[in-house]
């Protein structure tokens, strides 16, 4: 099998990637698989992260902080952006095409033999845990694709269960409340897991505590930030964790909300190794975190942004951070798109659009994308003065393009399918 072939192999046993449909939930299949490759997700230690939003930057920021130990670490993250490689990474360098087709003939053979089908992304999970056993990595950082008790990743035993927060999302398959939600991400929890609590609510925190662990470390009880701070290229950051405060930690992410993601990540790192993050640790490896999509400025004069905010409560923190930290002297033009399953009108109403000067709506470029007019009536319904419906992610950005002045500032988001789209596009054309 090449590297092409796996592709294929893959894009035959899609599922909820292409059709937003997914089986019923369990992990009978997934345990069949590991099993018959002798529970490679045994193999090493592993942080598992779930959560609304926030797992992919608080995934980023602990991997950072464990390499900077000088570990070498398996780092599996999902969607991707560009290539599918992205999600399965060691030291944060995506696997190679060779190994990446080694590992999927491997779960291909498997299916042969057992007569289990694996779907998408029980195939590129794994393919994920097998690698890293071979690879022998010292600690596997893991984040959940959906939910949490029932995804794939599910089969991995984590000494540290890291819930980031908890918002409205994917209530197609649990809901309709928080606490619902809670319950569904709360199954990533072992008898034997540090429990990292990055959610407030007490109710919800009640859920986490009472689902099992052995310790529990919960946000503005055990571990808090005490100075947030704006600085140049990101942020300046005072964190409190269950035993060391850590000051003048810079950050080089936008938005205030990833300083609460780097108090998560810190006090899971020091759950693993039960002892406190050496301070020149902390600073080389918070100061080396790249989050590509994630509110990242990819031009100047107009400032152009792309953020993958794909549900109610990341839009709501992109917008906080455009409009706040950022603040445009001239106009404020929105290039967005999202996918079916969520109702339009909250994500731009969070997503402030009805502020904009400027909207340019176009469809995901998905199967799973909400068509263009869909996006174009919601915004008329919250209020959006000008519109401009585009059939292409890269369509709409050159029509804001050629509408902006160097003074304006451009914002393209609405889901990591955009994101993906955009960043090449803009690569070849700023």
């Amino acid at each position: 099998m090449n590297y092409d072939d796996a592709l294929a192999y893959l894009d035959f046993h899609a599922s909820y990637d292409k059709t937003g449909r997914i089986e019923s939930p369990t992990l009978d299949r997934m345990r069949t698989i590991v099993k018959a490759m002798g529970d490679p997700q045994l193999a090493y230690p592993v942080i598992h992260i779930t959560g609304t939003n926030g797992k992919g930057s608080t995934t980023q920021m602990i991997t950072r902080l464990l390499m900077a130990h000088g570990l070498t670490v398996g780092t599996y993250t999902s969607p991707h952006l560009e290539r599918l490689n992205e999600r399965i990474s060691i030291n944060c360098e995506p696997i190679p095409d060779e190994d990446f087709a080694e590992q999927i003939a491997a779960v291909a053979d498997l299916e042969a033999i057992t007569g289990v089908r694996p779907n998408y992304f029980e195939s590129l999970t794994a393919a994920a845990y097998r690698y890293f056993a071979d690879v022998a990595v010292d600690v596997a950082v893991v984040e959940v694709g959906l939910l949490g008790r029932w995804d794939a990743t599910n089969v991995c035993e984590s000494q540290v269960a890291v819930i980031t927060n908890i918002g409205i999302d994917h209530t197609e398959f649990a809901g309709p409340t928080l606490a619902d939600i809670a319950r569904e991400k709360s199954g990533i929890i072992k008898p034997s897991s540090a429990v990292v609590i990055g959610e407030t609510d007490p109710e919800l925190v009640r859920i986490f505590v009472e689902a099992g662990g052995a310790t529990h470390f919960v946000r503005n009880e055990h571990f808090e930030v005490l100075e947030n701070q704006l600085a140049l290229g990101g942020r300046q950051l005072d964190v409190r964790t269950p035993t060391t405060i850590y000051t003048d930690v810079f950050l080089p992410l936008n938005g205030r909300h990833q300083c609460e993601n780097a108090a998560v990540a810190l006090t899971a790192v020091e759950a693993f190794f039960a002892a406190p993050v050496p301070g020149d640790i902390v600073n080389e490896g918070f100061a080396s975190v790249s989050m590509p999509g994630r509110f990242e400025v990819l031009g100047h004069q107009p400032l152009v942004i792309v953020d993958g905010a794909h549900n109610p409560p990341g839009a709501d923190s992109c917008a906080t951070v455009f409009f706040e930290d950022f603040d445009p002297a001239g106009r404020r033009l929105l290039v967005v798109g999202c996918l079916k399953g969520r109702d339009p009108r909250d994500m731009l109403s969070a997503l402030r659009a009805d502020e904009f000067d400027v909207v340019f709506t176009c469809t995901a470029p998905s199967p799973r994308g909400l068509p263009a007019a869909e996006l174009t009536q919601a915004a008329r319904d919250i209020g959006c003065d000008e519109i401009v419906q585009v059939a292409s992610v890269e369509a709409a950005i050159d029509r804001a393009r050629d509408d902006a002045t160097a003074e304006d500032a451009i914002l393209v988001t609405g889901s990591l399918y955009i994101v993906g789209a955009a960043r090449p596009y803009l690569r070849r054309v700023l």
